[in-house]
């Protein structure tokens, strides 16, 4: 089973770098993705330590960067409404 998913792995990372130099798209996605990840967690730490929402803590993980980093700021709202709804 182990050499299935390193199989899977490995020949998707294969793709993933074809598609990387075919489309020619350089390494200027990196500096989009790096300034996404952090602006994210910037978002996520701005709401812990000012206090916008009284009490509440979004602990700073992939999972919680990856949802800020896709949704955008509508996503840190998102979390805090999960944290206060389900936890609250």
């Amino acid at each position: 089973m182990k050499l299935v998913v390193l199989g899977v792995l490995s020949i998707s990372l294969l793709l993933l770098i074809y598609i990387i130099f075919r489309k020619k798209l350089g390494l200027g996605w990196l500096t989009v993705f790096g300034a996404h990840l952090a602006l994210s967690a910037v978002a996520i730490y701005i709401v812990n330590f000012t206090g916008l929402a009284a009490e509440t803590y979004i602990p700073l993980n992939p999972m919680t960067i990856g949802t800020v980093m896709v949704l955008g700021l509508p996503g840190v709202a998102l979390l805090v409404g999960l944290k206060i709804t389900l936890l609250g």
